[in-house]
């Protein structure tokens, strides 16, 4: 029996150290997917996302993300999620992928055509507008086609800018959102998540919210909420 109490004990001692963060000149903010087809009720994957949307309250969590940037001086780089027509050819995907080529999510027409983008699934939610509009203080890098940044110039365009360190948030949390961290850990940065700028797909059996939180947990240097965040930008 007291082998048994004292296993017992140590899982309920057992906890993550804390590494912690420090915001300083060489820290960005990243913003993956802020756009309609994930944030507008609207949008073609609100079915999915729209109960952890509205729980987490991601859609003003961005918004106070977006501003703290604006005014700390914080530089933003947003990682956007498009289709082209070509990328509709391919000839495997996997389970999610399948479904957003499906609901013709993030679509557009090629690089060149900006046709029909406006107020799109692929676009910007309205209120986001305003700040990516600002080039000085913002950076939208080439898009992402799976989940991570493999295949776009995010990490390029960090480095250009003497970057180290990165708060990241966006959607959706348990897919793109994660799939950043890794490939930014991997690379030798610095990464804190904003929990609740975050959402993610809850579906029959799986809630991609919880699966999210416990990987950021893990896997981050720091875990914030939004209101944690701005009080230490502030």
């Amino acid at each position: 029996m007291k082998s048994t109490k004292k296993a017992q004990d140590g899982k309920a001692e057992a906890k993550l150290p804390v590494s912690g963060f420090e915001i300083d000149a060489t820290t960005a903010i990243v913003i993956v997917d802020p756009q309609n087809d994930f944030l507008s009720e609207n949008g073609v994957a609100w079915g999915a996302v729209g109960a952890s949307v509205v729980e987490n309250d991601t859609i003003n969590n961005l918004d106070i993300l977006f501003k703290l940037g604006a005014e700390a001086g914080i530089h933003i780089f947003v990682s956007p999620h498009y289709y082209y027509e070509h990328d509709h050819g391919w000839q495997f995907e996997g389970a999610l992928e399948k479904l957003m080529h499906a609901i013709k999510m993030f679509d557009r027409g090629d690089q060149l055509n900006v046709d029909g983008f406006e107020g799109s699934g692929a676009d910007w939610l309205p209120q986001y507008k305003k700040y990516i509009a600002d080039k000085s203080k913002v950076t939208v890098v080439g898009p992402h086609k799976v989940y991570g940044p493999t295949n776009n110039d995010l990490m390029l365009q960090l480095r250009k800018q003497h970057i180290n360190k990165v708060i990241l948030a966006g959607m959706s949390g348990n897919l793109c959102v994660e799939s950043h961290m890794r490939e930014l850990l991997e690379h030798g940065f610095e990464v804190a998540i904003v929990g609740d700028a975050t959402a993610s797909a809850k579906l029959p059996n799986l809630d991609g919210d919880q699966a999210a939180q416990t990987n950021f947990a893990m896997m981050a240097s720091q875990v914030y909420t939004t209101d944690q965040l701005k009080a230490i930008i502030k």
